[in-house]
């Protein structure tokens, strides 16, 4: 199989001077800023950090089963281990190849933003047409195609929490809702009156309200948040799928204040969505500021696993994990030798380790560590 790159952040991220009300995220914005130009080895510890993280979350939302080990060692190594679905591990192949797609689009900053490019970014992350079959209530069998790279072809929609169902700009309306977005955001990109952060969250949630495909509607939204994101020379950022309720709830809560009619969601203000524009605020603050933490925090006892800063109270596990990065074939024998703990404690800590999903064992014997460390 082959091996997927990983995304290369831009040498040097400059940061756009606009004024915020938030303070958190202009504070972290400042200390990213001062990072700059950053390090080779810095870009590439970010750029592996999240390609990994990135395209495990947005699949691990819409119900890809590829573990956080199982996503590294594809997209970095192009193995697969462990039992595993032909379509997840497609899927996640594809993901990657649409992020690199992505970032490079957005390198070119004088190029205006398209509908072919959205449209040929959707028929890259589902690669092809295919069937789906449901079982209508009484038995009766049914069944749709999925169009990759094309506009739905059929109403869709979804069940709120309540119960309601919440419909989506209908196949007839979606090619002028679409073309009203994209030349909106040109016109808004152009003006400079909104943030890159607030063109990024309006985006979004203007798309998801239009859901223009069948299919992977949702992946989209979030790669093309990341375009603006990029293109305006921010970091990307990352929607934990360990949140996936607080993400959705903060849409839920901006339909309510927008209301159901589809056309008037797909062209939201930014003060209608601004329960929405408060969480990706507060989100893509946190993001930027586990950046700064991981390049600038140099511990032997602080590791980063899933965007999250994990700082082990005893050393020896620090200990443990360098010894095996350092001897993936490390036997208990000479761990214990290199830990200086009895046997017993010994596999005690790998068990947590495996079980927290920082390490697994291959079937030849070897170790893998899928957690990262901060020096």
């Amino acid at each position: 199989m082959r091996v997927v790159l990983v995304v290369q952040l831009p040498p040097k991220q400059v940061v756009n001077s606009h004024i915020m009300d938030n303070k958190r995220l202009q504070t972290a914005l400042e200390k990213w800023q001062m990072l700059q130009p950053l390090t080779e080895r810095d870009r590439n510890r970010l750029s592996r950090r999240f390609t990994i993280d990135f395209n495990y979350n947005s699949n691990h939302i819409e119900g890809n089963t590829l573990t956080y080990g199982q996503t590294e060692l594809l997209l970095l190594f192009g193995k697969v281990v462990g039992e595993a679905e032909v379509r997840d591990v497609q899927e996640m192949t594809a993901s990657n190849v649409g992020l690199r797609m992505m970032t490079e689009e957005a390198s070119l900053k004088d190029t205006p933003l398209t509908q072919n490019f959205i449209r040929t970014l959707h028929r890259t992350l589902l690669r092809e047409d295919y069937t789906v079959y449901r079982t209508l209530p009484g038995g009766v069998q049914t069944s749709y195609v999925i169009h990759a790279g094309q506009y739905k072809t059929r109403p869709n929609s979804v069940i709120t929490r309540y119960g309601d169902r919440f419909e989506y700009a209908s196949p007839e309306e979606t090619p002028a809702s679409m073309t009203d977005l994209v030349d909106w955001y040109n016109q808004a990109e152009q003006e400079g009156k909104l943030s890159p952060v607030e063109l990024a969250t309006l985006f979004h949630y203007r798309y998801i309200r239009i859901h223009p495909f069948e299919d992977g509607n949702g992946r989209i939204a979030r790669l093309l948040m990341n375009f603006i994101l990029y293109r305006h020379n921010y970091p990307m950022i990352v929607v934990r799928s360990r949140k996936k309720q607080e993400y959705l709830e903060a849409l839920h809560r901006t339909d309510m204040v927008v209301g159901d009619v589809p056309s008037v969601g797909a062209h939201a203000t930014l003060k209608q969505i601004r329960v929405f524009n408060k969480y990706m605020t507060n989100l893509i603050a946190t993001e930027i500021e586990n950046d700064v933490l991981f390049i600038t925090e140099h511990s032997e006892n602080v590791w980063w696993y899933d965007g999250e800063r994990i700082e082990f109270r005893t050393p020896t596990y620090g200990t443990i994990l360098r010894e095996l990065q350092m001897e993936p074939h490390a036997t208990l024998a000479s761990l214990q030798q290199v830990v200086g703990i009895n046997r017993s404690a010994l596999q005690k800590m790998l068990t947590t380790l495996k079980e927290k999903g920082f390490v697994d064992k291959n079937e030849n014997g070897s170790w893998r560590v899928f957690i990262t460390p901060s020096m």
